[in-house]
């Protein structure tokens, strides 16, 4: 591994910088936390990537054997490294996504009736240079592997003539001016109020009839997009009006993903494993006094506790079968994290990966994610897909990065657009119980992807 310290960098400067190459990939903490959003990565030029469709496995667009996570792990065994306690916790490897889609070939469940075929099932980029900075220290580091070469001294030699690239386009990077908005855009939701308040219903009926616990059912809206639309300047929107601990944009062939969601999924460093599910959410509001009353009154509502439980109690059984005996833990339940424009209930469940185990064990284990789905998970992803129709595709799967060290951290795709040049696609939901309301659900949802419209509309206007 070879390194090289640069003077900060602001990480908007550093992805314009980095852009003139191709495949960005941004992990950024545009909410700033001294721990789950101390660091922003970014990568550029992989030199590998994989792609995992219908079935089919592609390394740089020849066929690989195996089933999707498989040929995954296979494609990057032949890079694995020791890790080093002296970087950042990402040092290289892979970054890109795990569509809610895998899930079907994960478990038996139902498939969707449409699918509109803007994601893989799997899409990650393998970068040998990357960019960390700190945001707690100011500490900018270049980082390479000088993969994908193999042998010693052609290894060095890649590496140092990489870092010496990223300096030079990093040198006296500063920000473009604050991009305007490019809409508002005409968004269209496969829901009208009165079908998502029945949907609501239908899931309580199916809590009536002893079949789950709680499901989550969300709406999905889409829009035109014009001709020549920047993404990069609709996430750089988003990151102001919804700054996240686990934002990112992605950008791959044929799709740009902007995201600023602000739930962890799954961290593997050695073997400890975190996961930090959401369930309860509130709409904040200005006046301090009353916003701090609605986040004592969310961590206080039984209804939302309940559901939060439930899925907790989900992890732990998902984290109990690829975790060692008695290691899974809930170090905090139901405690209350705010952020720009809503409060969440947020719960940690830890565990410690069994010896034998690595991190595509961890994903098959525990994919999708259990906050986003429901209980019982696999009943209640069936009555998803019946009742939503579409195919979620990113929506609720999985964005992060995977270690050539062997490590993992991905977020939970919600407050998410991903978009190809004619069409960007956003979801929102929520989960559902026996206690739960139509009207106020439906207004959740809107609340929810409340902030991210406000990214595609002029200043001063927001909604859909």
């Amino acid at each position: 591994m070879w390194t090289r310290e640069i003077p900060f960098v602001d990480p908007v400067a550093a992805a314009e910088a980095l852009a003139v190459w191709p495949g960005l990939a941004f992990l950024d903490s545009a909410m700033h936390h001294k721990t789950l959003g101390r660091t922003s990565t970014l990568a550029v030029d992989p030199f590998a990537r994989f792609r995992y469709r219908d079935g089919r496995a592609t390394l740089d667009g020849r066929p690989v054997p195996g089933t999707g996570l498989e040929a995954l792990r296979a494609c990057l065994a032949p890079y694995r490294m020791a890790p080093d306690a002296d970087l950042p916790a990402f040092a290289g490897g892979a970054i890109g996504y795990f569509a809610y889609d895998l899930g079907a070939r994960l478990e038996r469940v139902a498939a969707p009736a449409r699918r509109a075929g803007l994601c893989d099932d799997i899409a990650f980029n393998l970068y040998d240079t990357i960019l960390t900075i700190d945001h707690e220290t100011g500490r900018c580091l270049l980082i390479a592997t000088g993969f994908p070469e193999t042998e010693s001294g052609a290894r060095e030699k890649r590496a140092t003539a990489r870092l010496a690239h990223f300096a030079r386009l990093l040198e006296g990077a500063r920000p473009t001016p604050e991009p305007t908005a490019q809409g508002p855009l005409a968004w269209h939701s496969n829901f009208t109020r009165a079908g998502y308040e029945a949907a609501v219903e239908r899931v309580r009926d199916y809590i009536r009839a002893g079949d789950i616990y709680q499901a989550n059912i969300s709406q999905r809206f889409t829009a035109d997009l014009a001709e020549g639309f920047d993404a990069f300047a609709l996430y750089r929107r988003l990151r102001a009006t919804n700054p996240a601990t686990f934002g990112a944009y992605l950008a791959f062939d044929g799709l740009r993903i902007a995201s600023s969601s602000p739930e962890r999924f799954l961290k593997l460093a050695g073997r400890a494993i975190e996961t930090r599910p959401i369930k309860g959410t509130v709409r904040r509001v200005a006046n301090p006094e009353a916003d701090t009353r609605l986040g004592e009154a969310l961590q206080a509502d039984l209804k939302e506790r309940a559901e939060n439980i439930m899925i907790v109690d989900l992890l732990r059984n998902d984290l109990s079968r690829i975790c060692e005996p008695h290691s899974v833990q809930v170090p905090v339940l139901c405690g209350l994290e705010s952020y720009a424009s809503v409060h969440h209930l947020v719960s940690v469940v830890t565990g410690t990966l069994k010896a034998d185990m690595d991190a595509i064990d961890l994903i098959a284990a525990t994919f999708p994610g259990g906050s986003i789905t429901g209980a019982p998970k696999l009943r209640a992803m069936d009555i998803i897909t019946q009742i939503e129709g579409d195919a979620r595709e990113l929506y609720c799967g999985a964005i992060g990065a995977i270690g050539f060290d062997g490590s993992l951290d991905t977020s939970i795709a919600i407050r998410t657009v991903f978009m190809d040049d004619r069409i960007a696609v956003l979801q929102a939901g929520g989960g559902i119980t026996l206690l739960s309301e139509p009207g106020p659900e439906y207004e959740e949802t809107l609340t929810k992807a409340a902030r991210v419209f406000e990214a595609f509309a002029p200043d001063g206007e927001g909604g859909r």
